[in-house]
């Protein structure tokens, strides 16, 4: 195990979903299991990895597949050549990043359809309509956090059927996954408006401060995948792009919101918001504020007007929380024909403590964090066209987004002002601190909102 922690640091610190960026890994095995390959010649382990190079340790979950010759064309998921060491080994290794391996996506699936038992980790399955012979599979490019791993199949005729997407997540957490939870709960409640759930996997590591010493969560899930269909954002950057009013798909996507908040509040219940969740949110906007100052300290001008936001948000009257998508933004809906928008990724933002992202929140968060996702729209679009604005496309798109919720849910959130704009408030602070270290030229999208969220220009969304 200790070539496995010494050949693991320089292939992770690459990957886009290990989350100590500029640290070096400090690797140590602490579980993990293995899947069988019916043809006997690939070896598949999956290892559960922690990284104690950071302030706070971090779970990884890293699958290899060991094999004796080259997968061909996956060169690039290659972690390692093993070479024989003289103590029996008498053959090269050629050690992958197991999701790039066919091999390996059959036999995960078939651990969650079959509801395998594979020691520290079980499958189960949450439909039974789903055929399970794989003929092709590859990982999806440009993720961040987690893998997804597309696979193709064929029904029991052979014939070929919806492929399925199958997520694996990468940092892992005690408790479950709200990406699981969420979605398996929409549709168990016959939303359309959320794909369907296949299956999951539930593992189990060592935890000192869990009650038995083994600390359970989510390791992966699956669900059907929509091939060749375009997110929201895609279709919006093409609606700017062309000077095309987006009203009438931002009004159907805040009647999409709504309906999917109404179902969730159903399927998961709500809850009274405590003292604690209103100084939860205060701290929030305060951290913020202290970060996107300490990027761009121009934004002290704002003090007086953060601090005014945050006794309003004390002293406003609070809706019930619920559950939530919590990170949701155009590239989190899908178009899908004959269907409609389906929202995707539920999981919240990756980066927060799992206790947070599963805790109810105010359903306006993901109303503002469409509002900001316009807003960006047009933004993205400004930088590429100096010295023009699209600034009456986002404000036209944002109304009708306002006014599709407001109809479907039988309440505007324009007439809890005071909570968006702090929400929208609080977003476009966390943007200032992602641009300012990320885009710098892309900075005036988020400090151009906050002008306009000083300014008093909630009421201009009114019609």
């Amino acid at each position: 195990m200790q070539e496995l922690e010494e050949l693991l640091p320089s292939w992770m610190v690459r990957q886009r979903w290990y989350a100590g960026k500029g640290r070096v890994p400090l690797l140590r095995r602490i579980g993990g299991f293995q899947l069988k390959d019916p043809a006997g010649e690939v070896d598949l382990d999956v290892h559960l990895m922690l990284d104690e190079s950071g302030q706070s340790p971090t779970i990884y979950q890293v699958p290899l597949s060991y094999r004796s010759a080259r997968l061909a064309g996956a060169d690039h998921a290659l972690v390692a050549t093993v070479e024989p060491n003289g103590q029996g080994s008498h053959a090269v290794r050629y050690v992958y990043d197991a999701p790039h391996d066919p091999v390996f996506a059959t036999a995960f699936l078939r651990l969650m359809l079959d509801e395998q038992d594979a020691g520290l980790a079980r499958g189960h399955r949450v439909s039974t309509a789903i055929p399970a012979h794989v003929i092709a599979s590859h990982v999806l490019k440009g993720e961040q956090s987690n893998t997804s791993i597309i696979l193709e199949l064929t029904d029991a005729f052979g014939a070929p059927t919806n492929p399925l997407i199958c997520k694996l997540f990468r940092v892992l957490h005690h408790g479950d996954n709200p990406d699981v939870v969420v979605q398996t709960a929409l549709a168990a409640a016959g939303s359309t408006h959320v794909p369907l759930s296949v299956g999951h996997v539930v593992g189990q590591w060592p935890d000192t401060s869990a009650p038995d010493g083994m600390a359970r969560g989510h390791l992966a899930c699956a669900q059907e995948f929509f091939p060749d269909v375009e997110d929201a954002w895609r279709v919006a950057l093409a609606a700017v792009a062309a000077d095309e009013d987006f009203s009438e798909q931002a009004r159907s996507l805040g009647q999409t919101t709504a309906e999917v908040h109404a179902a969730l509040a159903h399927a998961m219940t709500t809850v009274t918001a405590t003292d604690e969740d209103v100084a939860a949110l205060s701290r929030s906007m305060r951290a913020r504020h202290a970060s996107a100052v300490s990027e761009v300290p121009a934004l002290a001008a704002y003090d007086s007007m953060v601090r005014a936001s945050i006794a309003r948000v004390s002293s406003a009257k609070w809706p019930a929380l619920q559950r939530i998508h919590g990170d949701y933004h155009l590239g989190q809906v899908l178009e899908v024909p004959h269907r409609g928008w389906v929202l995707v990724d539920f999981e919240g933002e990756p980066l927060r403590p799992l206790t947070e992202r599963t805790h109810p929140d105010l359903a306006l968060r993901d109303v503002a964090g469409m509002l900001r996702s316009f807003d960006y729209a047009a933004g993205s679009w400004e930088q590429m066209h100096p010295g023009r604005s699209a600034r009456d496309w986002a404000d036209r798109a944002r109304t009708a987004f306002l006014e599709g919720y407001a109809k479907e849910s039988g309440r505007d959130p324009r007439d809890d002002a005071v909570l968006l704009d702090a929400l929208e408030l609080d977003k476009a602070l966390y943007e200032v601190v992602y641009e300012a270290r990320n885009r710098p030229t892309w900075l005036t999208i988020p400090t151009t909102a906050i002008d306009r969220l000083f300014a008093g220009r909630r009421s201009d969304l009114r019609p």
